[in-house]
């Protein structure tokens, strides 16, 4: 999907307020999370590459937590969307 923001998914296609933006960066494909009811989740956070992704993911199974950051920031759709469009 594409709006004036740019081509984004929904993390959980039930939830229509929360959206994951994609982008090509310079280097690789970067997200965005976007926050219908929380509009300072855009404002105060930029671009994040997807190595800065698979970083926290690496680090989160490090630490025996069950949150995995590849969950929300999925590397597959991103890169469908950005083929597709």
């Amino acid at each position: 999907m594409r709006d004036d923001k740019g081509h984004y998914y929904y993390p959980d296609p039930s939830n229509k307020q929360v959206r994951v933006y994609v982008r090509n960066g310079q280097q690789s494909i970067e997200f965005r999370l976007w926050h219908q009811d929380r509009p300072e989740v855009w404002e105060q956070h930029e671009w994040i590459p997807i190595e800065v992704i698979r970083n926290a993911a690496e680090m989160y199974r490090g630490m025996g937590r069950d949150s995995n950051p590849m969950a929300l920031y999925d590397e597959a759709v991103a890169q469908v969307l950005l083929k597709s469009n």
